[in-house]
């Protein structure tokens, strides 16, 4: 009995005691450890792997972990200048290149967010020492993410510590800018401003900027500040290779700090460096320490901002109804309406793009940002422009072009000794296209449709000559490939129509073709016959399916030697092959036999700018290159 009642009293300790277990157990199973992981959605890893203050508000790992390890974290938010004196002056336990790297994310950090532009400064000297330490010190493992960080963090943060302000401008120049630990003394040779005939002037950042109206942005990465430079013509300087830039183009440069014994300067609080200012025809890479490193460019936003509110789209309606309407007034060097978009470099195959009816060379602005930041063609070609009044005679803008092909050639190259020159690949949309082929094709008389020689002619010798490259052609030398974008060789069916017959009446000439007209009838009454004098049609009328010329053009065989590639713009390529057009040309226009290709584009017109057609023109480039021998 007594036993019984120990037991009584026993079990409900008992009881308890495994309650109690039970109730711990659970209570811990509950709760997380002091230790653990959870798992993240995939959006927050990229974010992890790839956050730094430049894509973000948050430091990189790395940085962060120099300040937890530092105990510094906290105090960062609050007292970021002390933090990062802290710092400067020395972390023991942690590796030098470390701390340069997060000295420089944490003072971009800081610069960025009100702090002092001297803390730019300082990012770019720190980012400098990450990535080119000293002798004895180990070089950053390309593989290290840090090394892309840091180069972006110098490239902003040099942009950064020269602009203005009011963000307006970049002002590059040599002189003692402070420094949080000291001065940064900046040497720069004024020479680095000139750029053949013109100085380099009013610098923006490139990154500053959204490019509209290109479906790509590029960017070539690299080292330095990409900058965008207008151009300031130099008085009395002429060189041949810069005198067909035309006129307020602007310009992709980049600067470069060099900087002397960088952990040194550091030390001892004064940082000395030289400023370099590059463009990609100077050079595309720089030898730091005996490395050779990529220089940082963006073309695609030097040419967007060119076009912004340029001038040169004014032109597309006013150069097809007046013959003389011009942009750059009467300068000798571009009366034959030849540019180059960046200085002549030997060795280089000239690309020439001629644009077609009521349109400009800004309507190349798509497939010039392809094809000049493809590094291949970039670096085997060079992009030149042809411009007209679209309105005039086709033969008369022809003839303009096929002499300023010629006097080009001869103004880069007088001795001849560039091959490249004389392998030039002519590409023309629509109008353009038939201006191509007049380079290509020997007229004979087909042109010149009286009995009466030529040479018996009675007028001055300008207006002979005028006369003369109007109706009689030769292939051009130089010319070895050509391609058709969208060409009416047969005649376009809008020129022929209401539409072309209506604009033609609002087309004035240029009072230079007026002229001639004027003195060779006038001198010459017996030359009633010559059409081309006498009816002076404009370019609508040339196009007329049914006008004389677009026959005799149409029967001319481009010489051997020249390949011809086509591309065809269809709009409606679900129709019979007969009803093909692309809403200005019918496809048995634009088809001719004997092309070494032909691409037909589900496209408009305006199939210039289609990303088929680009591609198109880079594999025909490419197969240039190829039968070229490059």
């Amino acid at each position: 009995m007594m036993k019984r009642c120990r037991d009584r009293i026993k079990y409900p300790k008992y009881v308890a005691y495994i309650g109690l277990l039970v109730f711990i157990a659970m209570f811990l199973g509950g709760c997380a450890t002091p230790v653990g992981v959870r798992q993240l959605d995939p959006k927050q890893v990229q974010r992890n792997l790839t956050a730094s203050i430049l894509s973000s508000d948050e430091l990189s790992a790395y940085t962060q972990q120099i300040l937890n390890r530092a105990d510094l974290s906290a105090r960062f938010r609050t007292q970021p200048a002390e933090v990062l004196a802290a710092l400067h002056k020395g972390l023991p336990t942690a590796s030098e290149a470390d701390r340069f790297f997060a000295l420089a994310e944490l003072s971009y950090a800081y610069a960025s967010k009100g702090g002092p532009q001297s803390y730019y400064s300082a990012s770019v000297v720190y980012a400098y020492a990450f990535l080119f330490p000293k002798i004895g010190r180990t070089d950053p493992d390309p593989t290290d993410p840090r090394v892309r960080i840091a180069l972006d963090l110098y490239n902003r943060s040099l942009a950064q510590a020269f602009t203005a302000g009011d963000r307006a401008k970049v002002m590059i120049g040599e002189g003692n800018y402070p420094l949080p630990f000291g001065e940064l003394i900046v040497k720069v040779d004024a020479e680095e401003f000139l750029w053949g005939s013109f100085r380099l002037t009013d610098f923006v950042q490139a990154a500053e900027f959204d490019v509209r109206g290109l479906r790509n942005r590029y960017r070539w990465p690299g080292i330095g500040a990409p900058l965008i430079a207008a151009t300031e013509p130099l008085k009395g300087v002429i060189v041949p290779e810069y005198s067909r830039i035309p006129p307020r183009i602007r310009v992709a440069a980049t600067a470069f700090l060099r900087i002397d014994n960088v952990e040194e300067g550091i030390e001892a609080g004064k940082v000395t460096a030289n400023l370099e200012l590059y463009t990609t025809g100077e050079a595309t890479s720089v030898d730091i320490g005996g490395r050779t490193v990529p220089l940082e460019y963006e073309l695609s936003s030097a040419m967007a901002y060119t076009l912004e509110g340029s001038q040169v789209y004014r032109f597309e309606l006013r150069g097809l109804f007046s013959g003389d309407f011009s942009l750059i007034g009467k300068k000798a060097r571009y009366q034959d309406g030849i540019f180059l978009m960046e200085p002549y470099r030997p060795g280089r195959i000239p690309v020439i793009f001629i644009h077609g009816t009521a349109s400009s060379p800004a309507r190349w602005a798509e497939m010039f940002n392809e094809l000049s930041n493809d590094p291949v063609l970039w670096g085997n070609y060079q992009f030149w422009l042809f411009t007209y009044n679209t309105g005039n005679p086709i033969t008369y803008s022809a003839g303009i072009l096929a002499d300023g092909l010629r006097k080009t050639v001869d103004e880069m190259d007088p001795e001849g000794k560039d091959p490249a020159l004389r392998r030039m690949v002519v590409i023309g949309h629509s109008q353009g296209g038939l201006l191509t082929k007049l380079t290509t094709v020997d007229s004979g008389l087909k042109f010149w449709t009286t009995a009466l020689p030529f040479d018996e002619v009675n007028a001055s010798a300008e207006t002979k000559e005028i006369l003369r490259r109007s109706v009689f052609f030769k292939p051009v030398p130089s010319v070895k490939r050509v391609v058709f974008i969208a060409t009416p060789h047969g005649g376009s069916f809008v020129a022929g129509g209401w539409i072309g017959r209506l604009t033609s009446k609002f087309i004035s000439l240029p009072f230079r073709l007026a002229d001639t007209m004027k003195e060779v009838i006038t001198m010459n009454p017996q030359l009633k016959a010559v059409r081309f004098i006498k009816d002076a049609p404009r370019s609508t009328d040339n196009m007329d399916p049914k006008s004389p010329f677009i026959k005799n053009l149409s029967s001319m065989p481009i010489a051997e030697g020249v390949t011809a590639h086509s591309i065809i713009a269809v709009k409606n390529p679900k129709e019979p092959k007969d009803r093909w057009n692309d809403g200005v040309v019918e496809y048995t226009s634009a088809h001719i036999d004997g092309v070494a290709s032909e691409l037909v584009v589900n496209s408009g017109h305006s199939t210039q700018d289609h990303p088929e057609t680009i591609e198109e023109v880079r594999r025909i480039l490419l197969q240039h290159l190829r039968e070229s021998g490059e």
